[in-house]
């Protein structure tokens, strides 16, 4: 489990495919202290485990999954990525929730001044609208981020100076291609409510549905009806 705050950056040393997967060496610019084999560490928001670690560089491994349905595929030795090692139970959740399994990729569309920030768009396929809310969160490339506006195929959010400074979103221009991550909560609200959804609501007369038992929208009978009460 991570919270969407970037510890540092790092650098890609080298990007061996064997098929179509990928093994990495990476090099932290601030030091980790203790890592350990088999620890995960998210890699542009993609959860992945050490292999193995030695002064101050450590190698993971991307399966063909990974690969697939993230950026990771495209690192080549140089470039530079966002990192964060896992949450311990105890530490400040600065962030939001976050699984470090990417959902899909998104592209950025745009990117605007608003002051001393910088407003980005960015589109991302519609099945995955459901689950970007206006000020809800986000993570792409790994940082935490709130939602400003959404629609069902794109998001807006707003990046601060430090934000930029801080991570690869400074390279950020109209077309790069980054990692997004709905937020976890979203996506489990979203999965217990599939079933009453297929269900038209599973709202009868006294729910506000019509004589025929056609849903009426969401009430204390339906919720119970469904099993949520």
């Amino acid at each position: 489990m991570f919270t969407g705050i970037i510890q540092c950056e790092g650098e890609i040393l080298a990007s061996r495919q064997e098929g179509s997967e990928r093994r990495f060496s990476i090099r932290p610019l601030v030091p980790f202290a203790e890592v350990t084999d088999g620890e995960s560490i998210a890699v542009n928001g993609a959860c992945l485990s050490v292999e193995s670690h030695d002064r101050g560089m450590f190698t993971a491994y991307a399966s063909g999954e990974t690969v697939a349905r993230t950026t990771l595929g495209a690192l080549t030795a140089g470039a530079r990525v966002n990192l964060e090692r896992a949450l311990a139970l105890g530490d400040r959740l600065g962030g939001h929730l976050v699984s470090g399994h990417v959902d899909c990729v998104a592209e950025v569309r745009s990117i605007e001044r608003r002051g001393q920030s910088l407003c980005c768009r960015l589109a991302f396929p519609a099945a995955f609208g459901r689950e970007v809310v206006p000020k809800g969160s986000v993570a792409l490339d790994g940082i935490s981020l709130t939602v400003n506006a959404c629609g069902e195929d794109f998001l807006e959010v707003n990046v601060i100076p430090d934000t930029r400074r801080r991570t690869t979103m400074r390279a950020w221009r109209p077309g790069s291609r980054v990692n997004m991550e709905t937020d976890l909560v979203g996506k489990y609200v979203a999965r217990l409510l599939g079933p009453w959804r297929e269900a038209g609501g599973g709202a009868g007369k006294d729910d506000g549905g019509d004589a025929s038992g056609r849903a009426g929208g969401l009430s204390l009978a339906s919720l119970r009806r469904a099993g949520f009460l």
